[in-house]
């Protein structure tokens, strides 16, 4: 039987309604979600991810790209937060040496960046948000949200509902 699943979409006006957004999934993220970030350079991954953490409670200076470091780790006042930045990961041997996959189901949500960057290495059950830029507007964003999973596809429908 197919996990439950749920598929919309949303758009952002500006880089703060953006960040608002995360804010808004921060709030509801509990321990063991999984969140994947796909788009392009500049899309606003980090953006929603910054808000994310703050609405996990996590100090807005604590959140920097882990580029280099691959995964940061935050602890939030509400629930501890790990950001993982694929995007100079080779493979899944690469990731394997991070720890990565320890974190997957661990005691806090981990928010992916570049996501797609090594396909199998996240749970088919996830939060996956999709971010494009718009080409005629450049402030804007749209994201297409799916929730795979009881408790991701419910994420989906809170993180839309107006």
């Amino acid at each position: 039987m197919a996990p439950a699943r749920f598929a919309g979409a949303r758009t952002t006006r500006s880089a703060a309604a953006t960040r608002r957004l995360g804010v808004r999934l921060g709030a509801q993220l509990e321990p063991g979600d999984v969140v994947a970030l796909l788009g392009d350079l500049g899309a606003g991954k980090t953006q929603l991810i910054r808000g994310a953490c703050e609405g996990a409670g996590v100090a807005p200076q604590e959140v920097a790209s882990p580029t280099f470091a691959i995964v940061a780790e935050y602890r939030g006042s509400r629930l501890p937060v790990f950001h993982a930045d694929l995007y100079r990961v080779a493979d899944e041997d690469e990731l394997h040496a991070t720890g990565f996959f320890d974190l997957v189901g661990g005691p806090g949500a981990l928010l992916v960046e570049w996501a797609d960057r090594v396909p199998g290495a996240l749970p088919e059950e996830r939060l996956e948000l999709r971010l494009a830029h718009d080409p005629e507007r450049p402030s804007v964003r749209h994201l297409e949200v799916i929730g795979t999973g009881a408790r991701h596809a419910a994420l989906a429908r809170a993180l839309l509902a107006r």
